[in-house]
Protein backbone atom coordinates (compact mmCIF):
# COMPACT_ATOMS: atom_id res chain seq x y z
CA UNK A 1 0.00 0.00 0.00
CA UNK A 2 1.46 3.26 -0.75
CA UNK A 3 1.82 5.97 2.15
CA UNK A 4 0.28 8.85 2.04
CA UNK A 5 2.05 12.53 0.69
CA UNK A 6 0.42 14.94 2.86
CA UNK A 7 0.37 18.34 1.81
CA UNK A 8 -0.79 21.80 3.04
CA UNK A 9 -2.91 24.17 1.15
CA UNK A 10 -0.96 26.71 -0.81
CA UNK A 11 -3.82 29.25 0.51
CA UNK A 12 -2.55 29.01 4.14
CA UNK A 13 0.29 30.55 4.05
CA UNK A 14 2.22 30.11 7.22
CA UNK A 15 -1.08 29.74 8.83
CA UNK A 16 -0.96 26.55 11.04
CA UNK A 17 -5.01 26.50 11.24
CA UNK A 18 -5.77 24.55 8.18
CA UNK A 19 -5.90 20.75 7.01
CA UNK A 20 -3.43 18.57 5.35
CA UNK A 21 -4.75 16.65 2.07
CA UNK A 22 -2.93 13.51 1.07
CA UNK A 23 -4.45 12.88 -2.79
CA UNK A 24 -1.94 9.97 -4.20
CA UNK A 25 -4.15 7.30 -3.16
CA UNK A 26 -6.78 5.90 -4.28
CA UNK A 27 -8.94 8.05 -2.05
CA UNK A 28 -8.13 11.55 -0.55
CA UNK A 29 -7.56 11.88 2.94
CA UNK A 30 -7.94 14.79 4.88
CA UNK A 31 -6.37 15.60 8.29
CA UNK A 32 -6.28 18.60 10.47
CA UNK A 33 -2.32 19.70 10.74
CA UNK A 34 -2.46 20.43 14.25
CA UNK A 35 -4.17 17.52 15.58
CA UNK A 36 -3.61 14.48 13.19
CA UNK A 37 -4.83 12.13 16.20
CA UNK A 38 -8.24 13.41 15.22
CA UNK A 39 -8.34 10.72 12.54
CA UNK A 40 -8.85 11.74 8.59
CA UNK A 41 -11.53 12.64 7.04
CA UNK A 42 -11.81 10.40 3.66
CA UNK A 43 -13.73 11.16 0.24
CA UNK A 44 -13.65 9.67 -3.64
CA UNK A 45 -11.78 12.06 -5.68
CA UNK A 46 -14.81 13.20 -7.33
CA UNK A 47 -16.84 14.25 -4.01
CA UNK A 48 -13.58 16.06 -3.39
CA UNK A 49 -13.04 18.07 -6.29
CA UNK A 50 -17.09 18.83 -5.72
CA UNK A 51 -16.30 20.06 -2.27
CA UNK A 52 -13.54 22.24 -3.55
CA UNK A 53 -14.89 23.81 -5.71
CA UNK A 54 -17.92 24.46 -3.87
CA UNK A 55 -15.86 26.40 -1.55
CA UNK A 56 -13.90 28.64 -3.57
CA UNK A 57 -17.14 30.04 -4.60
CA UNK A 58 -17.29 31.13 -0.64
CA UNK A 59 -14.16 31.89 -0.32
CA UNK A 60 -14.40 35.93 -1.61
Amino acid sequence: MTEPDWHKSTYSGDNDNCVEVADNLPLVHVRDTKNHARGELTATPAAWSAFTAFARTYAG
